[in-house]
Order: C-alpha cells, then structure tokens, then sequence
C-alpha cells in the first residue's frame, strides 16, 4: 500500500487545527486590548474635565 499521500495531506491537515488555535487566542487578546483602551479613553475624559475646569477658573480669575 502506498503511503506517500499522506505526506502530501499531512500539512494541509495540521494547518486547521493551528489556525483554529491562532483564532482563539487572538480573541482573548482582543477582549483584554478593547478592555485597556476602555480604560485608557475613561482616565483622559476625566483628565480633560479636570484640565476644562482649571482653564474656565484661570480665566475667570482674568
């Protein structure tokens, strides 16, 4: 019985489970990077409020 065709199936075969595995681990990577600029956009609102109001009291002080 001639074997060689698995050889020539045995990349195409491993590459799915891979991918599959490379898919799943990016979307956890995703989940935690959207969760960080969440936080990041949340401090620099507050940061610009806090800049807004010290700009409206300087100039008010004028």
């Amino acid at each position: 019985m001639d074997w060689s065709w698995l050889l020539f199936l045995a990349c195409p075969l491993m590459m799915l489970p891979m991918m599959f595995m490379m898919m799943k681990g990016n979307h956890s990577d995703m989940d935690h990077a959207h969760h960080n600029v969440s936080n990041e956009i949340n401090d620099l609102k507050k940061q610009n409020k806090i800049l807004r109001e010290e700009l409206h009291q300087m100039k008010n002080k004028q």
